[in-house]
């Protein structure tokens, strides 16, 4: 059993409250996720030449034992491009104007026990273990800003509690997804992708489901078009929210054995395991609610 929350707000003047609306949502999934929390945040993207990436260093609670200073000082010495870091604790943002495949082989030769999570123009991610009160106060989520996000908070059931199992996942450059529920053919999805050069750096049945859909709008789909093969593809009991740069999408598979709510209004899509992670959002009582059908796609434009 886990949690998962989205939110998408329609009106400019709420992206810079994105975070104080979101931090609620997510603890109130404390009782769905108490073990690990996370959270991927879409903001104004980065000019077309340059790229980021979401950095877990594992080292320290507080990331007092790393210095992420001196990594971007040691990438401008090695590679000869400037980085900007910005560091909460044991994770940072690195931004940097070259090709992200070149710094993150960097990053993995010279710093083999860094974690990457994210990569891309838009996306931030965070994620830890700890309830979702004590990964969101570490990370300061309620002070995040943007347009929209994808957090979960996670009761482990098929693999072991650590950040890099914790949701969401993510794949290629900004898409990320959050999972409720069990997949039934995950090494079957690995299967069918690790022969066309896709790997894999957990054992958890999310991370097949995010790579095949994202591999499917590598290869040309529209998210439309991908979820229809995931539907085809994909199976178990399950319900995704999943996040690009411009679009917050939901499904639920053909039995709809995991539960979702959708809030709507003027302002904001805002989605949720249970409502009562919804109840606490302003208008929330003149909003559309609604619960998601099975096998349907719900796709909202940021």
């Amino acid at each position: 059993m886990c949690g998962i929350v989205g939110l998408l707000v329609k009106t400019p003047a709420l992206r810079e409250r994105l975070g104080e609306l979101m931090v609620p949502m997510l603890i109130g999934m404390t009782e769905r996720g108490p073990d690990s929390a996370g959270l991927a945040v879409f903001g104004q993207p980065l000019p077309e030449s340059e790229r980021k990436i979401s950095l877990y260093s594992g080292l320290t609670e507080d990331g007092a034992d790393f210095n992420w200073l001196g990594l971007s000082h040691e990438l401008k010495s090695h590679l000869g491009v400037s980085a900007q870091v910005e560091a909460k604790g044991n994770h940072a943002v690195l931004s940097f104007g070259l090709a992200p495949e070149v710094v993150k082989r960097w990053v993995k030769e010279h710093y083999p026990k860094l974690h990457i999570l994210s990569t891309g123009r838009s996306i931030d991610l965070y994620k830890d273990i700890g309830t979702p009160a004590e990964v969101a106060a570490r990370y300061g989520f309620a002070g995040l800003k943007g347009s929209h996000l994808v957090g979960h908070t996670r009761m482990a059931t098929e693999s072991a509690v650590t950040p890099d199992r914790a949701h969401p996942f993510t794949a290629g450059e900004d898409f990320c997804l959050v999972h409720n529920g069990s997949l039934s053919n995950p090494n079957g999805i690995r299967r069918m992708l690790e022969p066309r050069g896709i790997s894999f750096e957990t054992d958890n049945d999310t991370e097949a489901a995010c790579r095949f859909l994202e591999w499917r709008l590598r290869e040309g789909d529209d998210l439309e078009t991908a979820l229809q093969k995931g539907f085809e593809e994909l199976d178990g009991f399950y319900t995704f929210l999943m996040g690009t740069p411009d679009k917050l999408a939901l499904i639920r598979d053909p039995f709809a054995c995991k539960p979702a709510v959708v809030a709507e209004t003027d302002d904001y899509v805002a989605i949720a395991s249970e409502f009562r992670s919804l109840a606490h959002l302003p208008g929330v009582k003149h909003a559309h609610v609604f619960e998601p059908a099975p096998e349907e796609m719900y796709v909202w434009n940021a």
